[in-house]
């Protein structure tokens, strides 16, 4: 329960935070100035779907050919992203709080088999940060930063029940530049509630970025990801991620309006505590993405 309130006070803090009245002394002047400063922003970073299909006809005539265009197995590959954020930002504070979901699954399709379905992703994270700006250069913010954060699943997997995680996490960021959006180094703390009766308390430290760049009008760059090592656990249990690695890499092109197209590539690396060797899962691809901002 002391876990529990405390993640419950890191959503209330910024609340806390921006309720405070300003320390204008008396001057109009201030007090305007302190008032234009505040902005909400909604950014939809991405809604977008992936899709790749291979439709493979007539592979039981080819499986003896060289050809291996001929033989494959078919396969449909399909994932939904939802990306959204809602900025507040006041004097020298910032408070975000984001919303991503994505799903995705790919099906085979053997000629000589019944088909087969595997998730390729399934991933629920909400997170409320709170920066603030010490030291502001040429737009690049400086400055202390609090995370709290929910992590689950859509669906239980074949081998384990829905990932369910509550995270926490402080220490210092970069953030708020035209390409530089958030470059971060944390400490982390979890509460690991996926396993009923093997609930594990975890510690360790992040590392994080986001950036964006527009190579010209109507085409932009933008790379995202994250790196965790973990130090301590409550608890022994195999699944637990020693590290965790994980990048996307995406092109946006402008269609028409808000909604863009363009290629992409995603990679995972982890390493469990009961395994010997490294996971990874890598993908190529061509996302069709809606991205808009509305300032509130």
């Amino acid at each position: 329960m002391k876990k529990l309130g405390f993640l419950f006070l890191l959503f209330l803090l910024p609340s806390v935070v921006f309720a405070a009245p300003d320390d204008t002394g008396g001057n109009n002047a201030d007090t305007t100035e302190n008032a234009d400063a505040s902005k909400l922003l909604l950014s939809v970073r991405r809604i977008g779907l992936d899709l790749s299909q291979t439709q493979v006809r007539n592979a039981a005539e080819y499986q003896d050919s060289p050809v291996s265009a001929l033989n494959a197995t078919s396969q449909d590959y399909i994932k939904g992203v939802f990306d959204t954020i809602l900025e507040f930002t006041k004097n020298k504070f910032k408070w975000d709080n984001s919303l991503f979901m994505e799903y995705g699954r790919t099906t085979l399709k053997p000629y000589d088999a019944p088909p087969t379905t595997d998730e390729n992703a399934d991933k629920i994270l909400f997170s409320s940060d709170l920066s603030y700006a010490c030291w502001d250069w040429s737009g690049l913010k400086f400055g202390p930063t609090v995370r709290a954060a929910y992590e689950t699943q859509f669906v239980d997997s074949d081998d384990s029940p829905r990932q369910n995680i509550l995270r926490a996490s402080g220490g210092i960021s970069l953030f708020d530049h035209d390409i530089l959006k958030s470059l971060y180094l944390t400490g982390i703390h979890e509460y690991d509630f996926t396993y009923a009766g093997s609930q594990n308390s975890k510690l360790g430290a992040e590392f994080g970025w986001r950036m964006e760049y527009e190579i010209r009008p109507g085409v932009k760059v933008s790379s995202d990801g994250y790196y965790r090592e973990y130090f301590s656990y409550s608890e022994y249990v195999s699944t637990d991620l020693e590290r965790d690695l994980s990048a996307v890499l995406r092109l946006d092109t402008n269609l028409w309006g808000s909604f863009t197209m363009g290629p992409y590539v995603q990679y995972r690396l982890a390493k469990a505590r009961g395994a010997i060797d490294y996971g990874s899962n890598l993908i190529f691809g061509i996302s069709f993405n809606y991205i808009t901002k509305f300032l509130l």
